[in-house]
C-alpha cells in the first residue's frame, strides 16, 4: 500500500493497461469480427489482473480518499463514526482492499454506494456485505444485479449477486446520504454508460465521483446491452461539467483517478468530435469495416487510445449506436 499525491499519474487502474494489447491489433485497426473475438475473455483477464494488483491510496481532502487497483476507482470517506465507500471493486481483491480500508482508520463501514451494476464496481459487494453496510444504488442497478445479465460486447453472462450483497436502499432520480462529517448527493444521469449510472458528490469537500461516465485519458466502454449509448454518454459528460467548477476535484471511473473540470471538458469534446465523424461516415454509406479503416479517432488516439478500449473497438461501439 502506498499513499500518493493527487498528481500521481498511472494507468494501472485494474491493470487494464496490460490488457490493451489484447484488444488492439497492429496499427489499432481491427475488423468488427476481430474486435469482437478479441474482446471475448476480457472479464476473466480483468479478474486475474485484479487478484494480484496492489491498491494505491490517493488522499484528497475532507476525509475522502481514492483506492485504485480493484476494478473502477473507489472513493472512501473515513469519518470518526464510520466509513462510506463509493463502489466496491472486484471481489477477488478482498485481501488488498481490506488492508486499504484498515489503513484509512478503524471506523466501521456503514454505507456502500454502487455507482452502477458492472462487476468491476459492484462484485466486491459479495465480501463487503459481511461488514453489514447499508448498500445504496439506483433502482436499475438492483434490477441488473439480482438477475443474470448478459453483456453482448464482452460475450459474457454475469450471474446474479447473492441476496445479502444486493442494494437494500434504491432510488429513482436523487438521494441525499448524510453521515457525520459528510453529505453525499446521489443523482441518476439517465441512460449513459449504462442505464444505472449515478453521480456521487461529496458536498463539503467539493468532490465529484463521476464513475464510468468519465474515463480519464481513455476511450470509454459503452454498454449497449443495458441501456448505454454514445448520446447518453455525452449528456452525462455535459451534466458533469454543469456540476463542477475549477475548484472541484473529479474522480474518474477508470484511468488516472484524480482529475478536474478541464479533464471533463477534454473528455466531452473528444466524445462529441468522434461521434460526429463516425455519424458522417455512416450517413455516407460507409460500412463498419470501411469506417474503422477510415480511422475517425486518429486525432485523439495518442491521448485516449492506449487503454483497454482501443480505437477500433471504440469506433465499433459508436458506429453501432449512431
Amino acid at each position: 500500500m502506498r499513499s500518493t499525491s493527487r498528481h500521481w499519474i498511472t494507468r494501472r487502474g485494474i491493470c487494464l493497461c496490460c490488457l490493451s494489447a489484447t484488444l488492439t491489433a497492429a496499427g489499432g485497426a481491427l475488423t468488427p469480427r476481430q474486435a469482437f473475438a478479441e474482446a471475448q475473455g476480457i472479464v476473466d483477464q480483468i479478474r486475474s489482473a485484479a487478484a494480484a494488483a496492489p491498491i494505491a491510496i490517493h488522499h484528497l481532502r475532507g476525509g475522502v480518499a481514492v483506492l485504485e487497483g480493484s476494478g473502477g476507482n473507489v472513493a472512501v470517506f473515513a469519518g470518526r463514526d464510520g466509513k462510506v465507500m463509493v463502489d466496491a471493486g472486484i471481489e477477488v481483491s478482498r485481501r488488498q482492499m481490506a488492508a486499504a480500508l484498515d489503513h484509512l482508520g478503524p471506523s466501521p463501514l456503514t454505507h456502500l454506494v454502487n455507482t452502477h451494476w458492472h462487476f468491476d464496481h459492484a462484485s466486491g459487494n459479495q465480501w463487503l456485505c459481511e461488514l453489514r453496510p447499508t448498500i445504496v444504488a439506483h433502482e436499475n442497478t438492483l434490477k441488473h444485479l439480482r438477475a443474470t445479465q448478459r453483456v453482448e460486447d464482452w460475450d459474457h453472462d454475469f450471474a446474479p449477486l447473492p441476496a445479502a450483497a444486493l442494494p437494500a436502499e434504491v432510488f429513482a432520480t436523487e438521494r441525499t446520504l448524510a453521515v457525520r462529517g459528510a453529505t453525499l448527493q446521489l443523482r441518476w444521469y439517465g441512460p449513459a454508460h449504462t442505464d444505472s449510472d449515478i453521480a456521487v458528490r461529496f458536498v463539503e469537500a467539493d468532490i465529484l465521483h463521476a464513475a464510468d461516465t468519465y474515463w480519464n485519458g481513455a476511450y470509454p466502454f459503452i454498454d449497449r446491452s443495458t441501456g448505454g449509448s454514445i448520446d447518453g454518454s455525452i449528456r452525462a459528460a455535459e451534466a458533469n461539467l454543469a456540476a463542477t467548477t475549477d475548484a472541484t476535484i473529479v474522480i474518474s471511473g477508470h484511468g488516472n483517478p484524480v482529475s478536474d473540470r478541464a479533464g471533463l471538458l477534454a473528455f466531452r469534446d473528444m466524445l462529441v468530435a468522434i461521434r460526429g465523424k463516425i455519424a458522417t461516415l455512416k450517413r455516407q454509406g460507409r460500412s463498419l469495416d470501411e469506417t474503422i479503416a477510415a480511422k475517425p479517432t486518429a486525432d485523439f488516439d495518442a491521448m485516449w487510445g492506449g487503454f483497454v478500449i482501443g480505437p477500433a473497438l471504440f469506433t465499433r461501439l459508436v458506429y453501432l449506436d449512431v
